[in-house]
């Protein structure tokens, strides 16, 4: 069902908390959607242009800083956005890494909460190892996915767009109708709409499946 005016209000992403483990994560009811990525890709660029605040998201010059799941309200109940900790690219010890992946894992398997996952990578080093592995968790468990190629304002249009059909091509194969592919500039603040359609799209589908439903027992 096609969302005709959105009530999601971005710009009202507040901070909830910080979790290091799942045990420490908000109550696993409503609504939510997942930002993952390599540490140097750009990932807390793109929340803060998604929500139009420059601090929301933690940003640093140091790729890796974020090694908590931070959790986002928004302005509707009981639907949030999260940041999942940056991996792969930080110069920190092997065992912080390896409670980063386990804890990771621990969300992405269990959270029954998690509607869709934003995949966030520098456009022009696509499908590193560990979005090989967030494709292929997705791959695996059947959890929509949306490819946010960013700092496209790094190439010129042919060369982004030959990217993103490349990208979505591969992806395409493997994941169908699950996978979506868009390029995104935080600088630019280009593909900020289409990033917040697919979003609300993922946050509203219950609340569109059960005006649905409503609406085929009216008619019945």
């Amino acid at each position: 069902m096609p969302i005709t005016e959105n009530p999601i209000k971005f710009n009202s992403a507040a901070f909830n908390t910080s979790a290091a483990r799942l045990s420490q994560c908000p109550d696993d009811i409503g609504a939510e959607v997942a930002f993952a990525g390599r540490s140097n890709a750009g990932k807390s660029s793109a929340i803060n242009t998604l929500t139009n605040n420059s601090r929301l998201a933690r940003t640093s010059k140091t790729p890796g800083r974020t090694q908590l799941i931070n959790f986002f309200d928004l302005n509707l109940p009981g639907l949030r956005i999260v940041d999942l900790p940056g991996y792969g690219y930080a110069k920190v010890p092997i065992a912080m890494k390896e409670h980063w992946q386990k804890h990771l894992d621990a969300y992405l398997q269990k959270r029954q909460c998690l509607r869709g996952v934003v995949l966030v990578m520098d456009i022009r080093h696509p499908m590193k190892e560990f979005d090989e592995m967030m494709v292929g968790w997705c791959e695996s468990t059947g959890m929509p996915l949306h490819v946010l190629l960013t700092k496209a304002d790094k190439l010129k249009k042919g060369p982004m767009q030959s990217t993103v059909l490349q990208v979505r091509r591969q992806l395409r194969e493997r994941l169908g109708d699950l996978v979506s592919v868009q390029a995104f500039s935080a600088l630019k603040k280009s593909g900020v709409e289409q990033l917040q359609e697919r979003i609300s799209e993922w946050l509203l589908a219950e609340d569109n499946s059960e005006a649905e439903d409503a609406s085929e027992a009216d008619e019945a």
